[in-house]
């Protein structure tokens, strides 16, 4: 009997998942309490801009270790293959538990939020919303691929239009484009420091086509082109974004605001433009949403191929983890009844950026195993440059964190704990 062959999908497709894990709502809100402490201009296009650079020094390094290893599964697989089993199901287990559903649900309330029509039961909306999205990839790879890069497409569209308005019409007299202030002082202040982890935040994302690399139809040359020119579209189009909000609002009306995005519009196109806009950006939160509802099971599956305990959570013949899906669908509508997301989401940055930070350590190791051979896959450029680079930001970055939200942080380890657990039960019953 001949097995039906499972579709996969293109570079093009790859980088849908990028962009749309990458853009959510930080590129509409951050800017305004950047401005609180900042106000050169050309400081708050440094932090965009090295926001960029340390997206792709990540992207870089996770090219090479995935088209080394050409496995699904992110970090689990990962740090799995290069480390200890253990340290990727760690890495796993969050991403199976909060990792991916925080997000979404964090996403699905801020849709609520921008859209223009007032909803009155908004955590119902938000459960059916997910559950729309989880019922589309149910289906199939193909019906992911069509959903992902129409949303995407719409996605990348309202921010270029935004772009190009900003830059037809004529500047706001009393604009908040500003050089006067010393730039030397800005981006060595603590200030700067304390935006830029905010900035990163924004940039979080980039590594999710790492998640289906075996979906991809030439992992060896679509996954770099997904992660490196999906990291480089996001960056160039938050810098741009950025630059225009400056240019056509006053800096007293941008300075502390959390809607830059409509504040904006109104000052670009009036209050009509900027009530579409607050619909499009609504709507624009669903491609996030989609991605990582297509991403965040992949993990599940990744470890149920390995660890008997979570065996029920393999992937149906079609290649479709189904019934992760709707795990993840259940753990991230428990999160939006209960309200509990926004503290795992610190926790959840704390613990992720440390397992990234592990992935760009294992270029290292992965190049000194493999040292008297020549090995396939992609090359990070200027070796060791971008991993050393990432390596220091997200040390420091988890340091600070953990020192300003040290109850979080101790939640997470309490979560790790279980996981621990949960891995101990695997093998002691299972044998693996």
């Amino acid at each position: 009997m001949n097995k039906k062959k499972i579709s996969k999908i293109s570079a093009y497709t790859g980088i849908s998942i990028v962009v749309a894990n990458m853009i959510g709502t930080g590129a509409f809100t951050s800017l305004g309490f950047q401005l609180e402490s900042i106000t050169n201009t050309a400081s708050i296009i440094t932090l965009w801009v090295l926001g960029g650079i340390l997206a792709l020094c990540g992207a870089f390094s996770y090219a090479e270790v995935g088209t080394h290893l050409k496995k699904s599964g992110g970090e689990y697989t990962f740090l799995s293959e290069i480390y200890h089993p253990i340290i990727g199901y760690l890495s796993g287990w969050i991403s199976l538990t909060v990792g991916f559903a925080a997000p979404i649900a964090l996403s699905a309330l801020a849709f609520t939020q921008y859209f223009p029509i007032h909803i009155k039961y908004p955590q119902v909306i938000c459960i059916i919303l997910i559950a729309a999205v989880t019922l589309i990839h149910s289906n199939s790879l193909n019906s992911s691929s069509k959903f992902q890069n129409i949303t995407t497409f719409f996605k990348v569209f309202l921010i270029l239009v935004i772009i190009l308005i900003g830059v037809i019409v004529p500047a706001e007299t009393t604009n908040a484009i500003n050089f006067e202030t010393s730039y030397l002082s800005e981006i060595t202040s603590a200030t700067f420091a304390v935006s830029f982890i905010y900035v990163t935040y924004s940039y979080s994302g980039w590594n999710a086509a790492a998640y289906i690399t075996e979906e991809f139809k030439n992992p060896q040359k679509s996954l770099p082109i997904a992660l490196i020119g999906g990291t480089l579209i996001v960056t160039i189009l938050y810098t741009l974004l950025q630059v225009i909000f400056l240019k056509h609002v006053p800096l007293a009306e941008l300075t502390g605001k959390l809607n830059i995005g409509t504040i904006a519009s109104e000052y670009m196109l009036g209050s009509g433009f900027a009530r579409i806009f607050s619909g499009g950006i609504s709507l624009l939160l669903i491609s996030g949403i989609s991605a990582m509802v297509w991403v965040g099971p992949r993990v599940t599956a990744s470890i149920s191929e390995r660890h008997h305990l979570w065996r029920y959570f393999r992937n149906n013949p079609k290649g479709i983890p189904v019934k992760a899906l709707w795990l993840q669908f259940a753990i991230s509508s428990i999160l939006i009844i209960t309200g509990t997301f926004n503290q795992i989401m610190i926790y959840c940055g704390i613990l992720l950026t440390f397992s990234s930070l592990l992935v760009v350590v294992g270029v290292f190791i992965l190049r000194y195993r493999n040292k008297e051979k020549e090995i396939e896959g992609y090359k990070s450029p200027l070796f060791p440059f971008f991993q050393i680079l990432f390596a220091i930001v997200a040390a420091w970055m988890i340091i600070f964190a953990f020192y300003n939200n040290t109850y979080e942080s101790l939640i997470g380890l309490i979560n790790l704990l279980i996981g621990l657990i949960t891995y101990f039960i695997s093998t002691k019953r299972y044998g693996k």
